[in-house]
């Protein structure tokens, strides 16, 4: 299968060169040139699939000219070795409880599948491929989890300072060797705009072979479409709602991907807080990114999503058909805070920041006969400040957090300023 880009200006490439490459040089997103529709037998009989498994099925349609399928198996075996389990936590709501990874957050998926994949291409490669990565919070932690110690592999993370929380800083800065933090005095759309120029400047590419782990990266993009057969899997229910938290509209995208292969998902919710450029565009058609705002689902804080234009594709660039399958959704901080607190007095369900938008979107918008299913993207320890805020009372830290918080910091703090960046990357 080829990849063609979202702007339409470069030659399609293979899995394998979409995956190195990351970004076209045309500056869109890479897409497959067909979405194929699974067997109707293996949607029928996914209870009796592992998470391994249905990887397989699904990915593999992508990916065989280019990782053999005993490869592609070893390779999924290895990254999806924990649970996603559905939990009720009340009539007719569930979670998806996507942090049972090392990095206790979702991007455990997307992150070690990609991984796993660059070290096999790197396999017959003789030079080092360098990561860039931008992120609001966890893509950071997972990305250094996943390629910490991968042969011929560097990492670079940029992150907003002040603007993740302390687990979160901690993740991605603390593992030293192949693995390097940088700490940028701006926002998250900052960071993403630094990765985007530097994969079209001649002069870093000229000593650097650069790929990235964003979302905008295929091999990021399309395992995070293993969530939604695993969750189906799980509650087999008829008008499955899905209500996603969304910042950089990956895991959404992604969703919607598995239910173009023919999972039969009802609908979608994105579920957004102050940054709601996607929710205003549901309305209206208009995309307009307006300054990002700091808010306490800080992973979602992001003005300019970089997969809205394969939310695009997905629907052949009909707004009308984009407004049938998706509705929009937005929170505030104090809205967020007082529903933590409520689901757990009422359902004994502690929500992280960014759970708490999804499951108050499935709350205010669930209709009779749907099943609600959100996303619980992270494990509520990694914004504990505002777990306790909202619940009025101390959480005792997890074990992991404890020893996690112990380790040093280390990181380059520079400005918001492109030309630093270079001069770091290139010396």
């Amino acid at each position: 299968m080829k990849f063609y880009s979202t702007n339409g200006q470069s030659s399609p490439v293979s899995f394998k060169e979409a995956v190195i490459k990351s970004l076209p040089s045309d500056k869109g997103l890479y897409y497959p040139e067909e979405i194929p529709e699974l067997d109707f037998l293996f949607l029928e009989t996914l209870s009796y699939y592992s998470l391994p498994q249905i990887g397989f099925e699904v990915l593999r349609q992508f990916c065989k000219d280019d990782i053999p399928e005993a490869k592609l198996q070893e390779i999924l075996e290895g990254a999806l070795n924990f649970e996603i389990p559905v939990v009720e936590v009340e009539k007719n709501i569930h979670s998806l409880e996507l942090f049972h990874g090392p990095t206790y957050a979702f991007k455990d998926v997307g992150a070690r599948f990609l991984a796993r994949c660059l070290g096999y291409f790197n396999e017959t490669e003789n030079k080092e491929v360098t990561i860039l990565v931008a992120t609001s919070g966890d893509t950071g932690g997972a990305v250094a989890s996943g390629f910490y110690e991968v042969p011929g592999v560097n990492v670079v993370i940029l992150y907003p300072s002040g603007k993740v929380s302390d687990l979160q800083e901690k993740q991605l800065t603390t593992l030293g060797k192949n693995i390097k933090a940088i700490e940028v005095k701006g926002n998250f759309d900052d960071c993403q705009a630094m990765v985007k120029k530097a994969f079209h400047d001649t002069d870093i590419n000229a000593k650097l072979n650069l790929s990235s782990a964003n979302s905008i990266n295929i091999a990021r993009w399309l395992p995070q479409s293993l969530y939604y057969f695993e969750a189906y899997k799980q509650l087999q229910k008829d008008k499955l709602v899905v209500s996603v938290p969304s910042g950089n509209y990956g895991n959404i995208t992604a969703g919607m991907l598995a239910k173009k292969m023919g999972l039969p998902i009802h609908r979608f919710i994105a579920a957004s807080n102050a940054n709601d450029v996607v929710p205003r565009y549901l309305i209206d058609e208009q995309y307009s990114p307006r300054p990002t705002v700091p808010t306490l689902s800080n992973a979602m804080d992001v003005s300019d999503p970089s997969n809205h234009p394969r939310m695009l594709e997905l629907h052949e660039k009909s707004f009308k058909d984009i407004i049938k399958h998706i509705s929009g959704f937005t929170l505030s901080d104090e809205q967020t805070l007082k529903v933590m607190k409520e689901c757990d007095q009422e359902n004994n369900y502690i929500l992280d920041p960014h759970g708490a938008i999804g499951y108050a979107a499935l709350k205010a918008g669930l209709q009779k006969k749907e099943t609600g299913l959100f996303l619980e993207t992270a494990h509520y320890s990694k914004f504990l400040s505002t777990v306790e805020q909202a619940l009025g009372k101390e959480i005792p830290l997890p074990d992991f957090v404890s020893e996690l918080m112990k380790k040093e910091k280390e990181a380059i703090l520079i400005n918001n300023d492109y030309e630093a960046f270079k001069a770091y990357l290139i010396g």
